[in-house]
């Protein structure tokens, strides 16, 4: 019989639709060659080396020719970095001069590799190139949230195959972000406990929905997974801000990533998927009942009318069921 989950961190609540449950196997992407099988290098690719625009590179790590990992702008921004950050108001009509950042993080210097092929090692220089640049952008007064993404395959979003995640930092607080916190903070004000300490905690001693963890991380299906496969990985140290994360857990996260995502890539043929790294808005850090994460969306399934009318969604594999398969997969 079909059930209603409700996922305590955000409220949202999601339909399993047991009956209509699909196997793993039946999510496989099987009509592409994946990311392994195509060219090394790009002539046309503007990622790859000797392609590189220098008038755009904020960054590259290491220095020199040999980089491994270069941080752009990218060539056709969401936000504009100049400008001041001005409001207006005219009865219903709000808006705001669109200032901010978008940078492009190159993380390969191949072009047919993805973070699931790349060793830890590597996955925790990328993040390192990451926060480094949330904390620079941070001191921005006009920047109130940053949100780091990857977007891998056309149906999640991304235009080029040569591997890179993205950097957006906006003049304002998206209210999905600060519907979280609210909810993060009610849940906090009833119970004096982090919700997503307590998920973290409720997951371990459960232990059917955990796909893989380490010193310091948990990955694990959510118990109301919106979607086949959508998985969190949560720091067990509280921590609201990815800002504030210690080399040792950036070490850890590159880990359980890479784990995680070759998992999916191996059991599933690389699918297209976003991870997000979900953190604090930066003037309202929530110390006490924010909790940041990285959330790895799958993007096996698509919304249709249900889903765009209601707000909830349908999930036709049971969230047990596509963590045990996950764990069956090497990570080898």
């Amino acid at each position: 019989m079909p059930e209603l989950r409700q996922n305590m961190a955000t409220k949202q609540w999601v339909i399993i639709a047991a009956e209509r449950a699909r196997r793993p196997q039946q999510f496989l992407e099987t009509y592409r060659p994946s990311t392994e099988e195509q060219p090394e290098y790009d002539p046309s690719c503007p990622f790859c080396p000797g392609n590189e625009e220098l008038e755009r590179e904020i960054t590259r790590v290491p220095p020199g020719e040999d980089w491994q990992v270069r941080v752009l702008l990218n060539k056709y921004p969401a936000l504009q970095r100049e400008g001041e950050r001005i409001r207006s108001f005219d009865g219903v009509h709000r808006r705001i001069s669109g200032v901010g950042y978008h940078e492009v993080v190159v993380e390969s210097r191949r072009h047919n590799v993805c973070p699931a092929l790349a060793d830890a090692q590597h996955l925790s220089m990328i993040l390192q190139a990451l926060q480094s640049r949330c904390c620079e952008l941070a001191q921005d007064p006009r920047i109130e949230h940053i949100i780091c993404f990857q977007n891998h395959g056309e149906r999640a979003g991304t235009s080029l195959l040569h591997p890179h995640s993205q950097i957006i930092a906006l003049p304002v607080v998206p209210y999905e972000v600060r519907m979280r916190a609210e909810e993060a903070r009610r849940y906090f004000d009833d119970t004096g406990t982090c919700v997503f300490c307590q998920m973290v905690d409720d997951e371990l001693h459960a232990g059917e929905r955990i796909i893989v963890e380490n010193a310091s991380f948990v990955a694990f299906i959510l118990y109301a997974a919106s979607s086949p496969f959508h998985t969190w990985i949560v720091p067990r140290r509280h921590a609201a801000s990815f800002l504030r994360a210690s080399a040792s857990e950036l070490s850890d996260l590159g880990d359980i990533l890479r784990r995680v995502l070759r998992k999916l890539y191996r059991g599933l043929h690389d699918p297209d998927y976003n991870y997000i790294i979900r953190t604090a808005p930066l003037r309202d850090p929530g110390h006490e009942y924010l909790h940041w994460y990285l959330t790895v969306v799958p993007r096996v399934t698509r919304a249709a009318g249900f889903e765009l009318g209601s707000g909830m969604f349908i999930n036709t594999m049971l969230p047990e069921d596509a963590a045990a398969f996950l764990r069956s997969v090497s990570d080898d």
